[in-house]
């Protein structure tokens, strides 16, 4: 049965749909079977895959507003043999105006995620930069949370609000919810700023915040243009190491096992490489 994990925050520009693709991407290369589920209706995580959202026949939309579409028929098969996808579309913009008046209207994704769940080890969900009703249901699917925050001035801004819905979620929706991290991504060495929102961050949230911090890296930024995840776009930059540490520590903090981090890496992308 898979672990579903959201990546959730209402900030924008915050490398949460990097993050979404990179770690679903490098689970699958560590051969964990994985679900990357976009429910944005921008479909940047369906884009950076190498699929174009105008052209996908269903999308998760369809599967909520229409409980007759089984989300199996719906999931597209992508370049690495372990990850697959469901995708989004601009439709769903409209998605939460129909689910208004639905019964459960919180727990519509959960049924359709539960469908699937026994088909994968772990499902990532990459979340709208909002907290609106789609934000809300991906939350009540989700066993945990991971929240991205840029190293960069007003970092926290919007953090409070976010861990208040995710108290609130817990509450009243989901108990078994948790924040599996906070991740600092964007981080340059070179700047004290960047040095001083990690030192802060470590601080306050402590055992909270991964130990592995996702750096600036420009082939990280072109890499969804290709419509590719970093780890075939070019699995030799800093931003594939980064992303095959952050998976690795995933798998760590949910006592999987991960014999030895530094050769399992190496050889997990020679494969690539040769491939």
């Amino acid at each position: 049965m898979a672990k579903i994990i959201a990546i959730a925050n209402q900030k924008g520009g915050v490398g949460k749909t990097t993050t979404a693709i990179n770690l679903a991407a490098s689970l699958s290369v560590l051969e964990h079977k994985t679900l990357l589920v976009d429910t944005d209706p921008q479909a940047n995580a369906t884009s950076g895959l190498g699929f174009d959202p105008e052209k996908v026949e269903n999308s998760i939309y369809e599967c909520i507003v229409d409980s007759n579409i089984h989300p199996a028929t719906t999931i597209l098969k992508t370049q690495l043999p372990f990850l697959d996808l469901l995708p989004s579309h601009i439709d769903l913009v409209g998605a939460e105006v129909e689910m208004v008046n639905m019964p459960n209207r919180e727990r519509v994704m959960k049924t359709v995620l539960d469908k699937i769940q026994k088909n994968y080890e772990f499902i990532i969900i990459d979340c709208s930069p909002s907290l609106g009703l789609i934000t809300i249901n991906s939350l009540t699917s989700a066993d945990s949370v991971i929240i991205p925050v840029q190293c960069e001035f007003f970092a926290m801004e919007g953090l409070g609000k976010l861990l208040s819905t995710v108290k609130i979620v817990q509450q009243r929706l989901n108990p078994k919810l948790e924040i599996e991290g906070i991740l600092l991504t964007m981080y340059d060495s070179r700047l004290r700023l960047s040095n001083q929102v990690v030192e802060e961050m470590q601080q306050h949230f402590q055992q909270l915040v991964f130990d592995t911090i996702i750096q600036r890296n420009t082939k990280l930024s072109e890499a969804p243009s290709f419509g590719l995840p970093i780890i075939l776009f070019d699995a030799g930059s800093k931003g594939t190491e980064n992303y095959m540490r952050l998976a690795c520590e995933l798998l760590k903090k949910n006592n999987l096992e991960v014999k030895d981090e530094e050769s399992e890496i190496k050889e997990k992308l020679s494969k690539i490489n040769l491939s």
